[in-house]
């Protein structure tokens, strides 16, 4: 679409400011007071309800839902940024509740980056450089720092906060309040100040259709690795990979994750 010109099916409320360089596609919606700058891409069917601001280099989807107060594309906090183009790129369907905070990345070589179909509850918080995937949850006042990967169907409990460059696993859940300083393994349960981990999530693989087979297999690594907290990790991982249960895709999945780690693991 040519900078200035809104398909006929875009509505815009009388009090909002959209840029005349902003880019809008089919059916968009943007309610009172709302605010959207000249680099804002927004995709067909994303609604704004009101008092939203969208600014700098943001590439948005279609589909995606914001409410009221929710700032997307601010500035980043970090105290090394010196002005340079910053960028920010969402997917498809994703809701945005109220007073959430999304932050462009730091420098211009990658973009804070965030998949499809994720829920943030108020107030959440997603910081510079941040890399979110697919069918997350952020509960109210989760706080993610700078550099922090989560992986899809993760869902991280209210008031938790998660140190910059740490990882979330797929299918972890962080608990509430939780202080995450270290990478959460996939499938696992991580709680407490500092964050340990307490168990597999168990019902959340249930829920999505995990094989029997694969949450016993499951069962058997977690007993290997995380039962035992005084044991030597690398002793124990290779002790797993000399077991059956080594060959389920979602227990290989697992060990990659814990040797690639950078900071160390929730234990």
């Amino acid at each position: 679409m040519e900078a200035g010109l809104r398909p006929d099916s875009a509505v815009i409320h009388c009090t909002a400011i959209v840029s005349p360089l902003a880019k809008l596609a089919a059916n968009v919606r943007v309610g009172p007071y709302c605010l959207i700058g000249p680099q804002v891409e927004l995709g067909e069917d994303c609604v704004l309800h009101s008092h939203v601001i969208i600014e700098g280099s943001a590439k948005i989807g279609r589909g995606n839902e914001f409410f009221p107060f929710a700032v997307i594309g601010g500035k980043t906090q970090d105290l090394k940024y010196l002005g340079e183009p910053t960028f920010l790129e969402v997917g498809d369907h994703n809701v945005f509740r109220e007073s959430v905070t999304i932050h462009r990345g730091t420098g211009g070589q990658a973009p804070t980056r965030i998949g499809s179909h994720n829920y943030f509850l108020c107030h959440a918080h997603v910081a510079h450089d941040c890399q979110l995937g697919d069918r997350i949850i952020m509960s109210n006042n989760a706080t993610l720092g700078g550099h922090v990967t989560v992986d899809d169907h993760a869902i991280l409990g209210g008031l938790c906060a998660v140190h910059q460059f740490s990882r979330v696993g797929r299918h972890a859940m962080v608990g509430g309040l939780a202080k995450v300083q270290q990478d959460v393994p996939p499938f696992t349960i991580a709680d407490g100040n500092p964050a340990v981990t307490r168990g597999l999530n168990l019902v959340g693989l249930q829920r999505r259709g995990f094989p029997d087979e694969a949450i016993r297999a499951l069962k058997s690594a977690y007993k290997k690795l995380f039962l035992k907290k005084d044991t030597n990790l690398a002793m124990a991982i290779s002790s797993l990979k000399a077991m059956h249960a080594a060959a389920d895709p979602q227990v290989t999945h697992l060990i990659q994750f814990i040797e690639s780690s950078q900071r160390g693991v929730t234990r």
